[in-house]
């Protein structure tokens, strides 16, 4: 799955990136510094197998094999091992901790056992005969200088060294043929294995620690590079009809973040501009379209209470002053909404007990609707500081919606009550279900739904979005709820009665 959030994966990649170098470079180093330790102690085994087969050692092998920890630079208790044939493959010499396990053949392909001349004096030495070594090199001189360790023609010997793995662990081996003898020497490699293991731990914790930082460090960092986005992101969010003219300010931003911040406020200029002008011309055209309205409508009522009554005259007068009747109610929330785009609607506030005006309102249902069955649970007191007749009209608009899209035989439930500093009013119904798209756009202006569910429902559209914004310039707002199937229920919220220490228009109770 993909990460949504760009800090995230900066945070990520950073700490992967610098993971793979860190590790690649402690892979590398790990190996250099066992390569160096496994050397230096190569050179070590090499000088010693060297002095392993001089014949001023016959017989003290012994105390030669107890001096190797302190030459090879091991612990005391590292175990070594050592094995010295003469030329023939007969064994001069073999230490306690000496195993056959070890493949002396690939050191000394010239190796072959031969094990009759062999005897034991003493667990773990060997009887020495010189004479087999001058018998095998009659014109060689045993020379104990230190230019023994050199072949007769002057070159050092070569010894090999190779790591062989055995029950006892890995070991470091060293051969060397090397007149008049062979010698096999071996130092296990559990000490340099632990130092190893140790400097692995310490370049783990290194480098978590490491990562941790640069992630952290790439986190902050990305954070701050992002902060004139939040920003921008706070000014977009700000932007509603009374904050168009709101500005993101340049100030010393980063110059990647210039350019959009620019262009953002471009935008939002002609944003202002465009709605201003739209909201104008609304407006103005409501407006200009009420008083031919107002004409209109009285010439046709004039005209009515002169024509003979139920002529066919007075029925087409009849119709026209019910459209323009109708057209008068689209101009006033036209007008009303346009006021709301702009922020300008004018309240005239009093005290307006919901209680009793949803009781009032309840009494023309019985009337208008007779068939429906209304059911009311409100408190006697819900009072709130408003306009009376947008909050009438706003309660009017619910109770029209809820009898238009009602069941036959159906019912209307509406409850009250106070929430904290909030009056909470809740209109129910039964209805037919409200397809999710449409209850996504109920609140849109001139939006009536699906066709087939609103063909025979007389309305245009308006009264749902008009009540939501009155609702909205009380600071209070409504809501669709959601509601089990056969039922549509809409939640009005508005603060309820300020303190009296407030400043309020004078009013009545109604």
């Amino acid at each position: 799955m993909r990460l949504r959030s760009f800090r995230l994966r900066i945070a990520l990649l950073s700490a992967i990136l610098a993971g793979t170098a860190l590790v690649s470079f402690g892979l590398v180093a790990w190996r250099l510094i066992y390569a160096a330790k496994v050397n230096r102690l190569d050179a070590r085994l090499e000088s010693q197998v060297i002095r392993a087969t001089r014949p001023r050692l016959q017989g003290r092998w012994g105390s030669f094999i107890a001096s190797l920890p302190s030459e090879l630079g091991a612990d005391t208790d590292t175990p070594i091992a050592l094995l010295v044939l003469d030329q023939q493959g007969r064994r001069l010499y073999q230490s306690d901790n000496w195993t056959d396990d070890f493949n002396i053949n690939l050191l000394l392909p010239s190796y072959s056992p031969f094990f009759s001349a062999v005897q034991f004096n003493s667990p773990g030495h060997l009887s020495y005969d010189p004479e087999k070594f001058s018998s095998s090199q009659p014109n060689r001189k045993l020379d104990t200088s230190p230019s023994a360790d050199r072949l007769p023609d002057g070159t050092l010997p070569d010894p090999q060294v190779m790591t062989q793995r055995t029950a006892t662990g890995s070991w470091r081996v060293a051969a060397v043929d090397f007149p008049p003898a062979q010698a096999v020497l071996a130092i296990n490699l559990q000490a340099i294995d632990q130092e190893m293991a140790a400097i692995r731990n310490i370049f783990v914790l290194v480098i978590s620690g490491i990562l941790l930082l640069i992630a952290g460090g790439a986190w902050g960092l990305s954070g701050n590079a992002l902060h004139p986005i939040r920003k921008l992101t706070s000014a977009i969010q700000q932007v509603t009809v009374t904050g168009l003219d709101q500005r993101v300010p340049i100030g010393t931003g980063d110059l990647e973040f210039v350019e959009l911040i620019q262009v953002f406020n471009q935008m939002l200029e002609r944003l202002s501009r465009s709605f201003k002008q739209a909201s104008r011309f609304s407006a103005d055209a409501a407006h200009e379209l009420k008083t031919p309205l107002a004409i209109l409508q009285g010439e046709l009522e004039h005209t009515l209470q002169h024509t003979e009554p139920g002529s066919p005259m007075q029925q087409s007068l009849s119709t026209l002053l019910d459209e323009v009747s109708r057209l008068n109610s689209i101009v006033r929330k036209l007008l009303l909404l346009s006021l709301a785009d702009a922020g300008q609607i004018s309240l005239h506030k009093v005290e307006v007990n919901l209680s009793t005006l949803l009781t009032v309102i309840v009494e023309d249902i019985e009337l208008s609707a007779p068939h429906l069955e209304v059911q009311t649970h409100l408190p006697a007191d819900l009072a709130v500081w408003g306009d009376l007749d947008l909050l009438t009209q706003l309660l009017q608009n619910l109770i029209s919606n809820a009898i238009k899209y009602n069941l036959a035989n159906g019912w209307i439930r509406i409850a009250g009550h106070q929430q904290g500093t909030n009056v909470q009013i809740t209109i129910t119904n039964a209805s037919k279900p409200i397809p999710l798209p449409d209850r996504k756009r109920i609140f849109d202006r001139f939006y009536r739904g699906d066709p087939a569910r609103t063909r025979k429902v007389e309305g245009i559209g308006l009264g749902l979005s008009l009540s939501r914004e009155i609702a909205r310039a009380h600071s209070g707002d409504l809501t669709l709820d959601p509601t089990p199937p056969g039922q549509t229920s809409f939640t009005l919220v508005l603060p309820g009665r300020v303190e009296a220490s407030d400043t309020i228009t004078p009013s009545k109770n109604l």
